[in-house]
Parts: C-alpha cells; sequence; structure tokens
C-alpha cells in the first residue's frame, strides 16, 4: 500500500516559501488504478514527482508497504516506473532496441534467453509486437506513450506512475492508452497513478484525486465526482473549482473523506468478490486509508526484486547504442566526414609559405659593412616569413582541432538529457554513462587528430618531431573535448551547451598570445585556461633549431617547455572529466 501523510512540498521564490503540494493525504492499495486531475498548475506533476522522489517532501511522510521512505529507504529502481510527458527513446533505434536497451540497462538477466522473453512478453502486453522493427521516429503519439510504458514495464514496476501519458493524443488513442494502464493495474497488485488533465473516460479509473492549488478537493470513486462537486458534467468540475479558495475546498474534504474512503473499499471489496481483482493481504479491502499505523510488518517483496545489471553491463549497452545511434545519423556521419577531409586541406593551403628555405650567416666574416647588413636583412626575412607561417599554421590546426572537440561533445550531454534523466531514476550508473561518453568521443578524437597529423605532414610538412606535434595536437583535442562535455553535463540544454561551448573555442586564438601578445598582468591570468596556447607552445618546442628560432623572432611571447605544456593540457582534460562527472551525477530535472 502506498501511503502519504501530510506530504507538502514547497519552492522558495522571491524570499517566500509556495507550496506546490500542500498538505495531501491519501492511501492507495496494491491493484489501484488512479487518476490525479485538476487545473494546470494545480500541483498533479509535483506531487507524482514528490512521490517518486524527485521532489523531496519538504514536510510529512510517505509509506510504501509500512516502511517511510525517508527512512528507511527510498524506492529501489526496480520497485518503481516513472513514464513521463516527453518521449524517452532515441530516434534512430526501433521499438524493439529501444525496449532491448531498457532491459539490459534496468535488469540482470541470466542468459540470452530469459532476456528475450522478458523482452517479448512486454511487447506483447503493450501491444507493440507487430511494430517492433519500426524506427521511433515514425511512430504515432499513441505508439510512442506505449513504447514509454513498456520501457518502464521491463523491470516489473509495483507502482507505475505516468504523467500526461494521454496529452495531445485523438480521442481513440487516448482511451486505449487508459484501457491499456487499466489492464496493467489488474496485474500482480501493480500501483497505476495517472496526471491527466482530462476528464475523459474516468469511469475506467477506480478513484479520482482532484487537486485544486496543491490541496485535495475530492479523492474517491468517479462516479460520485459530479455528486460533490454538484454539477451535471465532468467539464463543470474546473469551473466549479475555481469558485472557491482551496483551503475552503480542502476543509470541506475534511469533513467528507471518510464517507468517500469507504465507498472506495466498498467497490475494493465487490471487484475482489467478482474475481476482477485479486486480494493482496487478508486487509487490503478495509485497511483504512488515514488512520493506518506508521509501524508495520516489512513487505515480502524485497527479496523478490530484480537486480540491476553490473557497471560493465550498464558500460557495454550504452556503448552500443551511441555507435548504433551515430552510423544512422546520416547528418552526423556526414559532418564528421566533412571535418576530417576540409580541416586538414585548409591548413595544407597555406604549408607553401612555411616551406621556404631560411638563409643562414655566411661562416666567413664580411669586411664589407654594408653587405653584413644586407645578410641580415635577408635572414630577418626569411626568419619572419617561415617564421610567421609556421606559427600561424600551427596554431590554425589547434583552433581547427579545438573546434573539433567542441563540436564532438557539447550536445553529447546536454542533447540527451530528459532521456538521461529518466534512465538515472531507472538505475543507470552515472559511472557507467560517463564511460560510454568518454569511450565514444576517444574515438573521434584520435581519429581526428592522428588524421590530421599524417594530412598535413604528408602534404605540408611539419618542420620539427612528428610524434610530438601529434601527441599536442591529440591532447588539445581531448582537453577541448573533455571541457566541452563538462560544459554539457552542467547546462540544462543543448542550446546553452553550444552556445557557451562556441565562446570557449572563439576566444582560444585571441588569449592564447599566439598572435598578439597580451598586457603580462592579462596574459598571467588568462594563459593557464587556454589550451591552444599549450598545444601551440608543446608543437613550437617540437620544431627544428633554426625554424624554433624563426618563430621566436617573430613572437613576442614566452613559450613554456614541452612538460609545462604536457602537464598544462592533462590537467585540463582531468579538469573536464571531474566537472562532467559532478554535471551527470546531479540531478536535473526540468
Amino acid at each position: 500500500m502506498l501511503e502519504l501523510k501530510e506530504v507538502t512540498f514547497t519552492v522558495r521564490k522571491d524570499g517566500v516559501e509556495i507550496p506546490l503540494v500542500d498538505r495531501v493525504s491519501l492511501s492507495v492499495p496494491k491493484g489501484h488504478f488512479m487518476a490525479i486531475v485538476g487545473p494546470s498548475g494545480c500541483g498533479k506533476t509535483s506531487l507524482l514527482k514528490t512521490i517518486a522522489g524527485l521532489n523531496p517532501e519538504s514536510d510529512g511522510a510517505l509509506f510504501w508497504d509500512g516502511r517511510n521512505l525517508a527512512e528507511d529507504g527510498d524506492f529501489s529502481p526496480t520497485e518503481i516506473g516513472y513514464v513521463p510527458q516527453f518521449s524517452i527513446a532515441y530516434d534512430p533505434l526501433t521499438v524493439d532496441e529501444s525496449v532491448e536497451a531498457a532491459t539490459r540497462l534496468r535488469v540482470r538477466s541470466r542468459d540470452s534467453e530469459e532476456l528475450d522473453r522478458r523482452i517479448d512478453r512486454v511487447l506483447e502486453e503493450t501491444g507493440l509486437t507487430t511494430i517492433s522493427d519500426r524506427h521511433v521516429k515514425v511512430l504515432s503519439g499513441g505508439q510512442k506513450r506505449r513504447l514509454g510504458l513498456a520501457m518502464e514495464l521491463v523491470s516489473d514496476p509495483k507502482i507505475l506512475l505516468c504523467d500526461e501519458v494521454t496529452s495531445g493524443l485523438d480521442p481513440r488513442s487516448e482511451r486505449e492508452i487508459v484501457n491499456l494502464l487499466h489492464d496493467l493495474s489488474r496485474k500482480d497488485g501493480r500501483i497505476v497513478l495517472s496526471v491527466t488533465h482530462s476528464l475523459s473516460h474516468l469511469e475506467l479509473y477506480d478513484s479520482i484525486l482532484v487537486l485544486h492549488e496543491g490541496r485535495v478537493a475530492f479523492h474517491g470513486p468517479p462516479e460520485q465526482l459530479t455528486h460533490y462537486f454538484s454539477v451535471h458534467d465532468t467539464e463543470e468540475v474546473y469551473p466549479r473549482l475555481a469558485s472557491q479558495a482551496s483551503e475552503s475546498w480542502h476543509s470541506s474534504w475534511g469533513k467528507h473523506r471518510a464517507s468517500y474512503q469507504k465507498m472506495l473499499d466498498q467497490n475494493r471489496a465487490r471487484l475482489i468478490a467478482s474475481g476482477a481483482l485479486r486480494a493482496t493481504s487478508p486487509t487490503a479491502a478495509t485497511q483504512p486509508a488515514a488512520d493506518a499505523p506508521d509501524k508495520r510488518p516489512r513487505s515480502a517483496t524485497a527479496a523478490e526484486q530484480l537486480s540491476l545489471p553490473g557497471f560493465f553491463s550498464q558500460f557495454l549497452t550504452l556503448l552500443s547504442r551511441r555507435w548504433r545511434i551515430f552510423s544512422r545519423d546520416r547528418g552526423q556521419v556526414l559532418l564528421q566526414i566533412a571535418i576530417l577531409l576540409c580541416f586538414p586541406i585548409l591548413v595544407t593551403i597555406f604549408s607553401d609559405k612555411a616551406s621556404g628555405n631560411i638563409r643562414r650567416y655566411s661562416d666567413t666574416r664580411q669586411t664589407d659593412v654594408f653587405a653584413q647588413i644586407q645578410e641580415q636583412q635577408s635572414v630577418r626575412a626569411d626568419q619572419a616569413k617561415v617564421g610567421s607561417a609556421v606559427s600561424g599554421i600551427i596554431m590554425f590546426q589547434v583552433v581547427l582541432l579545438s573546434l573539433m572537440g567542441s563540436n564532438n561533445s557539447a550536445r553529447e550531454i546536454a542533447g540527451e538529457r530528459p532521456i538521461y534523466e529518466k534512465e538515472k531514476f531507472g538505475g543507470l550508473r552515472p559511472s557507467a554513462y560517463l564511460a560510454s561518453k568518454v569511450a565514444f568521443l576517444s574515438c573521434l578524437v584520435i581519429t581526428q587528430s592522428l588524421w590530421m597529423a599524417f594530412f598535413v605532414n604528408f602534404f605540408g610538412p611539419f618542420r620539427g618531431d612528428f610524434v610530438q606535434h601529434a601527441g599536442f595536437l591529440l591532447l588539445v583535442n581531448a582537453a577541448m573535448t573533455s571541457i566541452c562535455l563538462a560544459i554539457s553535463a552542467l547546462m540544462r540544454t543543448a542550446e546553452q551547451a553550444s552556445l557557451l561551448s562556441i565562446y570557449l573555442v572563439g576566444f582560444q586564438l585571441p588569449l592564447s598570445g599566439a598572435v598578439l601578445a597580451l598586457p603580462e598582468n592579462i596574459e598571467a591570468f588568462t594563459r593557464p585556461f587556454i589550451s591552444a596556447y599549450w598545444a601551440w607552445s608543446g608543437s613550437v618546442e617540437a620544431l627544428q633549431t633554426q625554424v624554433h628560432a624563426a618563430v621566436k623572432s617573430v613572437i613576442d611571447t614566452g613559450l613554456s617547455t614541452q612538460q609545462a605544456c604536457l602537464y598544462a593540457l592533462s590537467a585540463h582534460i582531468v579538469a573536464g572529466l571531474v566537472a562532467a562527472w559532478f554535471g551527470s551525477s546531479r540531478p536535473q530535472w526540468d
């Protein structure tokens, strides 16, 4: 049984505590199908999230099978299912692949046969068997709602929370979904709570909970709804609610609650007697709602709970799914190919300027002063020409690889935030999720960096240690990828993450000091945070002696040692991963 006792959830706005859920008390027995209705902004979704544990209750207590969820442990991921209003599946995947991934992430299976049986059963329960090979992007609204339910049912949850799963559907699809939820509530004593704005098909529910400004205005049988509010039609309930203050409705409900609870108990007893509902305990039909004792025997279902898959299993599932999504995203694949081909070509366009010879001073001492001056001017001209070209080309590579890194990861987490938060609620380990992202992005980083290094070295020879230069290109790409991954993990939306990542790349060139030396007080502050500087400086230090001297003759800024550059870029990578871990671990439900 699920019990709420004076549950309150408040938010602070302008220094004032505003209750979104206000002193809600009710009892929901197993095998019960309840609708949570009310006008917009009345606290329906807030109440559902409070039950789910997404909103921590400010006051009161929630009990599940006799245990206080705040003191004795919250729902386990397999005990509860939460179906949000938005789609929780990836468009490039098929229905079967989506359900399979959800199963692998939430349930530890003994073998592939058990896994297949679970998937087939869930598809059959939700009516998706005949369309299991269709891609999510071509599904109708009703079919996507069924898929959302299927992905929650893989763990056989004892309580299923549905948030506006019928919104935006045509009347036929809406009734089909409500019928499906009704049938699901009759299996294994499952409680189904459905938030809905619609007042259609209420006869299919066992009880109706009406909220008004976060308070309970009614909870009873659907056939008593119009009688209680003294209206002729259910569509008149919302206007009727607006005629009185929520406190008045809540006070009135307190006087009639016992009688309506008795009606619910009688209805439940009739369902059990007729065989339409299986009794889950000897007192399930008669236990009062508000007067139930706080301390009861522990539920025996704890031993029957399914176990979550391990880290490695979740990691492999996520990595396999990510590569499948990437390979089916034609736009992303073409973009990556275009970047790999075009960016190195852009660099080699300027390679001729950097391949010129640098004159050396003659070994014999010039006796003619004019000849000495002319020789010095020629050497300096060659140094300026080649040095500036080499420095610019190296910085061009570094900035292009920084741009690649930003493109790799700026949207990687923020772009799938709703799905990730939902899967994390279902038992996904943030460590497995982040590790799968790092593994996927590492493949992109290695391919992009090494291809850039090999291509430019072949068509425009790098005049220095190729291995060291390739290493710094790899490090700057990895550094920018990890930093932008952190931004993606910390931001709520993909648009915010993309914009901030673009700004970050845009400031790499002017703040690096490679093109124009900055004032020392500014340079000392910005340089530690600029990945481009450390990759450029390390690559310059790997140049041949003569070319290195040419670069230093035109760059009026200090160069760091290769070891310092290596440590700085490694620190950027570590800092990015730590921030990404922090962002992906903390809950960020919208």
